[in-house]
Parts: C-alpha cells; sequence; structure tokens
C-alpha cells in the first residue's frame, strides 16, 4: 500500500506541475445497506461497500493525455485504479503505458456505483475475474468506422485460491498477459463485443487461464438492454482435471418518468477440483469449488439529482440442487462529481 502511495503521489506531482498540463478532478462516492434472509451472509443487515474515488486527467501536451484514479474502500484500503500516460493521434489509435483497467467485456471498466443500474455486481463476474481487474503494461485501442478494438499485453492474473483472487501487481513469473476485445456498432446504440485472455497463471509458468466474453448493449431514450457472457478454461496439475466457469446475465431496464425499472436474470457455474478454500501452491491443493448458482434481481433507481442517484434492489438468489434462505435487500447511494 505504502508502495501505491508514493506512485500516486509522484505521478500526480510531475504531471500536474508540468507548464501544460490542465489538470481535471472528478470524483465519486457510494455506500449501501444489505440486510438478506437467514441464511445469508447479511442476516443480520449491514452498512457495506463504502467507496470513494478521486480522478485526476488532463492534457500534457498536444496528442498526450493521463489520468489517475485513486480509490478508498472500507477498512481505509486505498488503492490504484488507473495511472496510466497516453498517446492519442487519432481516433482510430490511443497508446497507454501504464496501470489500466482491462477491456474484458464492458461492465469492468464502467462499474463504480454510479454508473451501474443495479446493487449488487452481477453473479458471474463475482468470481470469473477480479472485481475492478486491473493490469500494469500496455494498452492500443480505437475506433475504425463501425469496429471497435482493443489489445493488451501486461502481468496477467496470479494464481490463488479462486479466479476472483488473481489481481496481482508484480508478475508471478515470465508470462505476460494478453489479450483483446473487439466491438461492433450496429447501429447508434446497439453494440456486440467479443473478449479474450489468455495467460500462465502460475508461478511454474506451465498453466494457462483463458478467457472468453462476449457483451451486447442496446439503449434507447427510455430502455436499456445490457448482457455479459463469460467462459474460463482453468489449467490445472496432473491429476486433476480441467476447471471451467461459465456465466451469464440479461439486464433489462425501463424508464417511467424519473424512475428507472431494472430486472435481470443471472446465471453461473464453477467447477474446480484444485483450487477453492484451502488453496496455497501447486504443492497444497484446495478443497475444490462447486458452485451452480442463480438470481433474479429486481431493482428501482431513482435520479435524486444529475449527480445523486439512488437504487433499490432484491435479489432471489437460488442455489442449484440446495434449498437456502439467502435473499437479500439493498439500498445504495452513489453520488458523482
Amino acid at each position: 500500500m505504502k508502495k501505491q502511495i508514493l506512485f500516486s503521489s509522484f505521478f500526480l506531482l510531475f504531471f500536474s506541475l508540468s507548464l501544460k498540463a490542465q489538470l481535471k478532478t472528478n470524483g465519486y462516492l457510494s455506500f449501501e445497506y444489505t440486510k438478506g434472509q437467514k441464511e445469508s451472509n447479511f442476516s443480520q443487515g449491514t452498512f457495506r461497500n463504502i467507496r470513494a474515488g478521486l480522478i485526476f486527467s488532463g492534457e500534457m501536451a498536444e496528442k498526450f493525455d493521463y489520468i489517475l484514479e485513486m480509490r478508498l474502500e472500507e477498512e481505509a484500503t486505498f488503492e490504484i485504479e488507473q495511472a496510466w500516460v497516453g498517446f492519442n493521434p487519432s481516433p482510430s489509435f490511443k497508446l497507454k503505458l501504464g496501470f489500466y483497467l482491462v477491456p474484458f467485456g464492458k461492465y469492468n471498466r464502467s462499474h463504480r456505483a454510479h454508473e451501474t443500474e443495479l446493487v449488487n455486481i452481477p453473479l458471474p463476474l463475482e468470481d470469473i475475474y477480479p472485481q475492478s481487474w486491473r493490469d500494469l503494461g500496455v494498452l492500443v485501442e480505437g475506433k475504425v468506422d463501425f469496429l471497435l478494438y482493443s489489445g493488451y499485453l501486461g502481468n496477467g492474473l496470479a494464481e490463488g485460491e479462486n479466479l476472483g483472487a488473481g489481481q496481482q501487481f508484480r508478475d508471478n513469473n515470465s508470462d505476460k498477459g494478453k489479450g483483446a476485445r473487439i466491438g461492433l456498432l450496429l447501429g447508434k446504440s446497439f453494440e456486440v463485443g467479443f473478449s479474450y485472455y489468455r495467460g500462465k497463471q502460475d508461478e511454474d509458468n506451465e498453466r494457462n487461464l483463458i478467457l472468453k466474453g462476449v457483451d451486447l448493449t442496446w439503449a434507447t431514450e427510455g430502455i436499456h438492454l445490457f448482457s455479459e457472457y463469460a467462459k474460463a478454461r482453468i489449467e490445472n496439475p496432473e491429476p486433476f482435471s480441467l476447471g471451467k466457469a461459465e456465466g451469464y446475465f440479461i439486464q433489462v431496464s425501463f424508464k417511467v418518468e424519473n424512475f428507472w425499472a431494472v430486472v435481470s436474470y443471472q446465471d453461473f457455474s464453477y467447477k474446480d477440483s484444485f483450487h477453492g478454500l484451502g488453496f496455497i501452491s501447486p504443492g497444497y491443493a484446495g478443497g475444490g469449488i462447486f458452485k451452480e448458482k442463480s438470481r433474479w434481481a429486481l431493482g428501482l433507481d431513482y435520479f435524486v439529482s444529475q449527480n445523486i442517484l439512488f437504487k433499490l434492489e432484491y435479489d432471489f438468489n437460488r442455489e442449484k440442487k440446495i434449498s437456502l434462505k439467502d435473499n437479500t435487500f439493498s439500498v445504495q447511494i452513489a453520488l458523482n462529481f
């Protein structure tokens, strides 16, 4: 954490003191309350997920820009969300060097509370990659006619107890994670995207993690449609079989005067006999992961003002083959400035 603070301070000081830098500051703040049924993780009810962020951006010179985003979460945890320097000669080509949000699907780069319509992260995205997945390296992206593209090379994901624990800031092997997203603009409000990631995750540089994804967005003045599908292939050492994770969500929202009504169906399965609780290293296998879960989420959003969003959500959770009373109700307030 101290290294991150030092890096952020140096980054901001260097660019804000540049004679040609035009510093802009934006920020956000959110927190929520969740109460669940007796077999949920929130049966007593709790305030949680306090999150505050500051975004510093600007231009150092013609065709050169930068962003530094810092966020503070529960237990005073300080993180760098992104910190990169960009070379931007044209809309068809932009180069970013530094710490970037990985362009896998659409949600990962637009996941802040004021940018989403539901309180909770869609079920498949809770586990198939780290929440707020970032990487350190190089990113190239651009728009050519109806085609959007992103390609990146970075340290990649590390091996952990599960896929969500793979975030790292220093490479754990000699392999680099590489990936891309291709988006097709099929109209002013309709986009389909295809994502791919591949990288060795273990310290011995032997076993690949492969992620594939498809996303779809369609928006009009009164209706929003958002959907993502993701699939993971996890190579495990002998005698363990391949680990697999797969899931999708479909989300539709309708505008009713100053409110947005949201309905979402989410489904996810995760089977991995090698990782799981207790995993330490290839020599200490975990207890395995066997998860099959679906969710109906109902939400209602109200814009108190242009910068203040109030959200309600009720989740009907279903574990396949297991009967649990673990539905949850959540309230969230999100501000941006």
